[in-house]
């Protein structure tokens, strides 16, 4: 096997267990130990995992976010739960904001069923979703391009924002510890408080995967929101409830329907 193949097996196996083990990796592709390190060395250079003691992740660390790339090929059927969720908060006429991200990305390509809509986006995927779609004003946030989260960010990028106003803006975050949500880029967390701070309400977008963890940067109190949906119920939601904070656990998509959500007022 060439080297580009093995790298792309190694990121497949990642993508499906989001760890791999060094040892198990030299003897699946027949390969020393130190070459299987300069695998995972480039790989994380590119910004595709991170190392650990013995392997690799994909898992969110303080200073890491797997890519865009990355990112859009998992948990679609958890994605497009809270997408759904999502959805129904949105009535057509309003002047919707969306940030960066997969999950954030899946829900801006449905928006087409809301119509008419104003969107204000700086996450590409959606630029490019919604670039030609009827009866939609799109707000394209221009900025500096960032290939691994798929957005503009920067000082242009928070200007503009500065200068706008919505209805409702759906954010996420990699992390959630106690009762503060978190992220490991500076730049990114300085445009999603511009958002929270340039819409009327603020609902926050979350895998149940994220809770428990944090990351270098504090975006946001998680009492900054209206509401947070998520696809399945965290491991330990104790803080949350006894903040009063509303939970809501999207429901599978065939059963959507707001009479069977999951919120804890």
């Amino acid at each position: 096997m060439k080297r580009d193949e093995r790298r792309q097996a190694i990121m497949d196996i990642l993508i499906a267990d989001r760890a791999v083990d060094l040892d198990d990796l030299a003897d699946r592709f027949a390969v020393s130990k130190m070459t299987i390190h300069r695998d995972l060395d480039d790989l994380e250079q590119a910004g595709l995992l991170r190392k650990m003691r013995g392997g690799a992740t994909i898992e969110t660390g303080t200073q890491f976010e797997s890519d865009f790339r990355i990112r859009e090929l998992q948990d679609g059927e958890a994605k497009a739960r809270m997408a759904a969720a999502a959805l129904d908060l949105i009535e057509p006429g309003m002047t919707v904001m969306i940030n960066d991200g997969s999950m954030a990305a899946l829900l801006g390509a449905q928006l087409t069923q809301k119509v008419p809509l104003t969107v204000i986006t700086n996450n590409a995927a959606i630029i490019e979703r919604l670039k030609d779609a009827s009866r939609i004003r799109l707000i394209a946030l221009g900025g500096l391009f960032n290939a691994k989260f798929n957005a503009f960010f920067g000082v242009l990028t928070e200007t503009v924002l500065s200068e706008l106003r919505a209805d409702i803006a759906f954010l996420s975050s990699p992390a959630i510890s106690g009762l503060g949500s978190f992220h490991m880029d500076e730049s990114v967390v300085r445009v999603k408080r511009a958002m929270i701070a340039a819409a009327d309400r603020r609902i926050l977008l979350v895998n149940h995967r994220r809770f428990g963890h944090s990351a270098l940067h504090r975006m946001a109190d998680l009492s900054d929101f209206e509401a947070i949906i998520t696809d399945a119920p965290p491991e330990s939601r104790t803080a949350i409830d006894r903040a009063g904070i509303a939970l809501t656990i999207a429901p599978p998509v065939r059963q959507q329907n707001p009479d069977i959500k999951e919120t804890t007022p």
